[in-house]
Parts: C-alpha cells; structure tokens; sequence
C-alpha cells in the first residue's frame, strides 16, 4: 500500500499592512458633526481682535513680562492637554529642540513681550493696526533671504501701499504728532518679528516628521522657559492678584493662543490656508472696534483709514494672478502649505497668516 505524500502545509499568505491613518488635526465637532467653519472663523477672528484688549487689560494689573509669562503657561496648558489626550509626544533630536528654541523666541517670547510693553504707552487698537504690517515685513525678508521668492508687479505695488498705509497711520504729514514713538516703536518691531522667525522656521523645520501640534506644544514650552527665566530679572513677585487683569492673561493664553492654534489648524485642513488666512484682516477690524467700544480709546481718523490702506497692501502682496500654480503639497512639513483639507494641512510660509494673527507657532499663522 503506497502512501500519498501531501504537500507540507504552508501558513496562509498574509496581507500587507494597511499604511498608518494620518492623525488629523484636532477640531472642535461630535459624532457625526461638525461646527461650521463660517462659525469657527468667526470665533478665531474675534479672539484674536480681542486679544490685544485683553493684553491691554493684563498690563493695568500686572508687569508686560508677567502678561506674556502668563499667556504662554496657560496656551501651553491647553496644547500639552489635547498632546495628552491623543496620545503624541514631544518632538525629539536636539537639533529639533534648537531650531524650536529659536522659533519660540522670535514667534512667542520677543513678539509677545514687544506687544505687552507697547500697550502700556499705546491703544491696543493702534497696536493691532501695526500687527497687521506683519504680511510686508515678511515679504520684504522672503525676497532677501529665500531664493525661490521672486519680485512681482503685483507685490511691490502691495509693499508699496502698505507702507503708504503706514505712514498714514502715523500722521506722517503732521510730523507723527500725537503718536507715542516708542510705544509704537516696540509694536512695529513686534510685527517684524513675526516673518523673521517663519523664514527660520521654514528653512530649518520644514519637512519635519513630526506633527504640528506636537511642534506648537514644544514651541509654547520653550517660549514659557525662556520668559520664566527672564521675568524674574526685570519684575518683582505680585503683592496682590487683580480679578480683571488676572482673567484677562487667562484668556490671553487659553483661548487666543491655545484653543485659537486647535480652531486654526482644523480651518486650514477644511477650508485651505488660503481662505484661513483671511483672519488676518478682519483681526485688525475687531480690535479697533473693541478698543474704541469696551475701553474708550481715541483713534485720530488717519488709524482706520491708513489700517484699510495696509490691509488692501498685504492682501495685494498675497493674491496671486489668474492661472498661477499654487505651493507644491509637501505632506508633514511644517511650515508649508499642504493641500487643502489633507491632514497635514499647515498654512502658507512666510508671508503668509501668520499672527494671526500673532503665529505664531513653528506649523501655524502667527497669533496677534
């Protein structure tokens, strides 16, 4: 009797791996729906308008430095919490965390600082006004320091108006009379500020592997670091607590820098950095409007009317002529521009956003 030799039996094949799902970025909706972006940029808009008031507000309680302390340890609260929640962790490789040091102090620590100590001489309307040249700084430094950044028509002729805008704000044909110099000063070389940590944040982070909310986080804790270190040398310990100011650096930081950097980020996934980044010139509008209303501040005719003037300059230094291609998607890179609604969607480089209006994070548009 013959035996019938069988094949050795072989394992099943198994099937490839299906690839990682991109985590997408974090946005406020529930099961099965989501809060229209028409509402969240509305919210983002208005925070940020309002966060120059509450600035402002901080500064009659407390010291400029213990403002920006406070605005970064409570915006690093909110971002180290959603980190938390998803399971991310901080970025590593110590050439990471210098570039990160770097980029928080030009994008939170200085800017920050710059703004606080501006509003204890200025309105914070004006200081709004003069976040909003942030677009023309940053075009300025792109065609100096990025060689793929070419001189248009269309963009000189929105450097140039913007700057006439300036100049209006200023009263420049009253001699600036009536204007504070330093103040003023401080708040301009604020917005400069803004540009020159995105053009070092996009040639030194991008196409990094992490996140971007695991980069803002990192960045935000950095900036804490740094003006902890800082405020100590320049203020003394507070002797009393006012409710006013102390609610108005909480807000600061948990809503305007913390919640805004989650708003912001799923905006530019939805809708596409280009249509985010339209906050920047309704945040200059809601901030004067709140200055003038909820604190009674003066503005001369020339600051509305040379604020619409530096508006119309960046969008013109922005906009882009019919048929022109947009950036190349470049997935997980921070500090570029991704498709829209990819997950890994981050706004445009400098100049772009930013700020926010005041940005200012390694992946995001500045914040105000």
């Amino acid at each position: 009797m013959t035996s019938v030799r069988r094949p050795p039996a072989t394992a099943p094949a198994s099937s490839p791996a299906a690839p990682a799902r991109p985590r997408r970025p974090w946005s406020f909706r529930g099961p099965g729906r989501r809060l229209d972006w028409r509402l969240r940029f509305a919210f983002l808009s208005t925070v940020w308008g309002f966060s120059f008031l509450m600035t402002k507000v901080g500064t009659q309680g407390y010291a400029p430095f213990q403002v920006t302390l406070g605005r970064l340890v409570f915006g690093t609260a909110v971002l180290a919490a959603v980190l938390a929640v998803r399971r991310e962790g901080l970025p590593r490789g110590g050439r990471t965390w210098l570039h990160l040091t770097v980029s928080a102090f030009f994008l939170n620590a200085l800017p920050f600082s710059l703004f606080a100590y501006s509003q204890e001489t200025i309105p914070s309307a004006l200081a709004a006004i003069c976040n909003a040249t942030s677009p023309l700084w940053g075009m300025v430094l792109s065609l100096v320091a990025l060689s793929e950044d070419r001189p248009t028509r269309r963009r000189v002729a929105g450097l140039g108006l913007g700057f006439l805008g300036v100049l209006t704000v200023l009263g420049a044909w009253q001699g600036f009379a009536g204007i504070a110099p330093t103040g003023t000063a401080l708040a301009l070389l604020a917005s400069f500020s803004y540009p020159v940590g995105w053009i070092y944040v996009r040639r030194n982070l991008a196409g990094s592997a992490h996140s971007n909310l695991s980069l803002t986080t990192a960045q935000l804790l950095l900036g804490t670091v740094q003006l902890a270190f800082v405020t100590p040398l320049f203020t003394t310990f507070p002797t009393s607590f006012p409710m006013v100011p102390l609610l108005a650096v909480v807000g600061l930081g948990a809503l305007a820098t913390g919640i805004a950097m989650l708003v912001q980020y799923g905006l530019v996934a939805e809708v596409g950095p280009t249509t985010a980044q339209m906050v920047t010139y309704f945040t200059p509008v809601i901030a004067t409007v709140a200055g003038v209303w909820v604190l009674g501040e003066r503005l001369s005719w020339s600051a509305p009317v040379g604020a619409l003037i530096i508006i119309a300059g960046a969008a013109l230094t922005q906009s882009r002529p019919k048929g022109a291609g947009g950036t190349r998607p470049v997935a997980g890179t921070a500090g570029t521009t991704t498709e829209p609604g990819h997950p890994d969607a981050a706004p445009e480089p400098a100049p772009a956003l930013a700020t926010a209006p005041a940005p200012a994070c390694a992946a995001a548009p500045r914040q105000p």
